[in-house]
């Protein structure tokens, strides 16, 4: 008994002994970094972080220690920046400082230190500004791609709706699927037919992996970004999360192969196949990033992001359509008035229309779909505002608190497409507007994506209006989960023929 009680007395010293070192090391270690809550060895500043509203605990604790501070995700030290001015500073002003890649264990797991699109994980700067290009050759050589695709596309939103017959129906996998068969005409070269069995199970993969990095259920998501050296040898929901992204990789891997052996050089069908050529033209380079693991992993990431980011912006902005009907119909008086009912929209109606224009930014603002951004690093020993930060420190600028800005926006918790209109009634810019982050590591999809969201609310509002089983005051767009991601609430919805 005795010798028990001195062996917890001497346990307890050591823990004493443990985190009074971690404090003196961390404030002789910190220099000048941004102040923050002290960490505990090993658990960090986990205590004072509810990681079911990582967002929301960090915003509190800006709160306290200013727009810039430092908070320990488990044994990762990171800077988080809060508020446009911070954020601008950082990822413009001093974009060369902070062009580093942070860590994204969740996707990390799976990229292995490769590149990376959607998630801006390891693409080095030069390989983003070659894949800029590539992904822009593929869509001017696709146009004849594009466009017979597009019509397709809309074809079958519109014969859905249709056959629906008025009925409530969930909208995910009905969006998920029009919108991965863009994404897949321009990557792959070809679309899937719409009960492909393969297909739809693909989606299914991407929708579980996608809604792991938001899931606030066990607190999963946040806590492997905080333990992931050992949660990743442990069972639980990441290792379904990373059985599915596995799935994908190994489909994007046959496809690859199935474009190795049926290259023509001289006649790209895709973006594969101009990947491959680059390839092929870099072979002698021993520093090159065009090669086969690159090329797989960044086809993967269009073909996630093409299809997760889009489809869940439009779940979300159906819901807060059907929440706000005067918006809706609103949009409806000027699709009517610029594109009428005889003719498909086409991108170049964009301009005509800048109510909708503000809709859709609004919809983007308020859905925030990547809250905390991704995660940055330092390049190198950087004076920042008034701290020092010694080269290789993490980064999270938060996105989100730049699109919920009351300097920018008037009343940020609100949806109101008047954030985004002048008092003509014109489209007005806002430089608070960074769903697609800013600086050197924005998402170089953004045009593709802003496309893609105006020609399919526009093909399916010209055609239906949108009814909740819910009376508008009922429904609920508060997020359904935020972490990573957000998350809109499941909802079924029925499509009106106008």
């Amino acid at each position: 008994m005795l010798a028990s009680g001195l062996l917890l007395v001497a346990l307890l010293a050591c823990l004493t002994v443990m985190v009074l070192m971690s404090v003196w090391q961390q404030r002789n270690s910190r220099g000048k970094l941004p102040p923050g809550p002290t960490p505990l060895p090993f658990i960090g500043n986990y205590l004072q972080l509810n990681t079911e509203q990582m967002c929301t605990s960090l915003m509190k604790i800006s709160e306290r220690y200013g727009p810039v501070f430092t908070i320990h995700l488990g044994p990762r030290r990171v800077v988080v920046l809060c508020g446009y001015d911070a954020v601008k500073e950082a990822l413009v002003d001093q974009a060369e400082e902070f062009s580093g890649r942070g860590e994204q264990a969740t996707f990390d797991w799976l990229f292995k230190g490769y590149a990376g699109v959607s998630f801006s994980l390891s693409l080095s700067l030069s390989l983003s500004l070659s894949l800029s290009l590539s992904l822009s050759l593929s869509l001017s050589l696709g146009v004849s791609l594009y466009r017979p695709g597009w019509i397709a596309v809309a074809g079958f939103l519109l014969t859905a709706g249709s056959t629906s017959a008025g009925a409530n129906i969930d909208p995910t996998f009905f969006l998920s699927r029009t919108v991965s068969n863009v994404i897949s005409s321009i990557v792959f070269g070809d679309r899937f037919d719409y009960e492909d069995k393969e297909f739809l199970s693909l989606l299914r993969m991407m929708l579980g992996s996608f809604q792991f990095t938001a899931t606030s259920t066990g607190q999963q998501p946040q806590l492997y970004e905080m333990f992931s050296s050992v949660m990743r040898h442990l069972p639980g929901p990441q290792q379904q999360a990373f059985k599915e992204l596995q799935g994908l990789e190994d489909f994007i891997a046959k496809k690859v192969e199935h474009n190795q052996r049926t290259l023509d050089p001289n006649s790209p069908r895709d973006f594969i196949d101009s990947f491959l050529i680059r390839m092929q033209e870099e072979e002698k380079n021993p520093n090159t990033e065009f090669h086969l693991k690159n090329l797989v992993l960044t086809s993967l990431n269009l073909f996630f992001g093409g299809t997760e980011t889009v489809s869940t912006t439009l779940r979300y902005g159906f819901l807060l359509l059907m929440k706000y009907p005067e918006v809706e119909a609103k949009v409806h008086e000027e699709i009517d008035r610029v594109i009428g009912k005889n003719r498909q929209p086409k991108f170049e109606d964009w301009a005509k229309m800048p109510y909708t224009e503000a809709v859709i930014h609004e919809i983007q603002r308020f859905g925030d779909m990547l809250p905390m951004g991704v995660a940055h690093r330092v390049i190198k020993d950087t004076k920042f505002r008034d701290f020092f930060l010694p080269k290789g420190t993490e980064v999270f600028p938060m996105l989100g608190s730049v699109l919920k800005d009351p300097k920018f926006f008037s009343n940020p918790q609100d949806f109101n497409p008047q954030h985004f209109l002048d008092e003509k009634g014109q489209f007005k810019k806002s430089d608070a507007f960074v769903p697609f982050s800013i600086g050197k590591r924005n998402c170089f999809g953004e045009g593709l994506a802003r496309m893609e969201l105006f020609l399919f609310l526009t093909t399916i509002m010209q055609n239906f209006r949108f009814k909740s089983p819910q009376s508008p005051k009922d429904i609920d767009v508060s997020p359904k989960h935020v972490g990573f991601a957000t998350i809109p609430r499941n909802y079924t919805m029925s499509f009106l023929p106008r």
